[in-house]
């Protein structure tokens, strides 16, 4: 456990220097926390009354009973974008991760770090846990302020209860980390088999677009997130981090990574 602390105090004393990736942690959270919030500070006006009559299919997969046709449409609009709680812990750990062992070679701080007697699995999951907790905390932060901004500006309970529904509190809580995980090992594999650590930020944001996908095919109709979706959801991330965690450490193959990187 000392050697896994001393790799994730030395993997944030370098990689915190980075503005880029300094902003990212800082920033992004904060962006994707205000979205929702504006949402429903542009929506609380809606009429108790509004959009009673013929109100379209798609707001009541988002609405228990007892809400309105406007209360409906605040939740409904507000819904759409709770799935940037779940684009932040896999954003963020690219930034961090992507450099995590390419750019230790660029360096030149990857082969005395080889050299010590720290295995493999120590390594990558210190790794692991320096990408992934500073994603997680700032997507928990992020999620909190939401919590805090929803009910200064919702002005009725039932719309509060709502937003706050159990899948979201799933989503953030326990799908949000094993998003993290999965970001991070599919970005140590990318990193430990590229060059450039520019090479390898942008490979490694591919593990974004699935989520993507289920965000714009949420925004247009084809499917609507709903809580057996996100408890199967985070049983197939768990199945997948497994999967990734035995596969970077597979590759990552330290006998031969330092005369590979010429």
């Amino acid at each position: 456990m000392k050697k896994i602390k001393t790799i994730i105090r030395k993997e944030w004393a370098e990689v915190f220097k980075n503005r880029l990736v300094l902003s990212t942690v800082v920033f992004l959270p904060l962006l994707f926390t205000a979205i929702p919030l504006i949402m429903l500070f542009a929506t609380r006006g809606t009429g108790e009354d509004a959009l009673t009559n013929d109100m379209p299919a798609q707001f009541s997969q988002f609405c228990p009973e007892g809400l309105s046709g406007g209360e409906c449409f605040q939740v409904y609009m507000v819904n759409q974008f709770m799935l940037m709680f779940m684009m932040t812990p896999l954003i963020i750990p690219v930034n961090i991760a992507a450099y995590s062992i390419v750019g230790e070679k660029t360096t030149h701080s990857l082969e005395p770090l080889l050299a010590t007697p720290i295995t493999t699995a120590e390594l990558l999951t210190g790794k692991n846990l320096a990408a992934a907790i500073p994603a997680v905390v700032a997507t928990w932060i992020g999620f909190i302020l939401y919590i805090i901004g929803a009910w200064i500006i919702v002005q009725s309970p039932r719309v509060l209860t709502a937003l706050l529904d159990p899948m979201w509190w799933i989503a953030v809580v326990v799908v949000g980390p094993l998003l993290a995980i999965l970001s991070v090992n599919f970005s140590i594999m990318v990193s430990s088999r590229v060059n450039d650590p520019r090479v390898a930020e942008q490979l490694s944001a591919v593990v974004i677009l699935p989520l993507l996908a289920l965000f714009f095919g949420q925004i247009s109709g084809l499917f609507y997130i709903n809580r057996q979706l996100i408890l199967l959801f985070a049983a197939v991330m768990l199945v997948l981090d497994v999967l990734m965690v035995y596969f970077a450490v597979r590759l990552f193959q330290r006998e031969t990574i330092l005369t590979r990187w010429k």
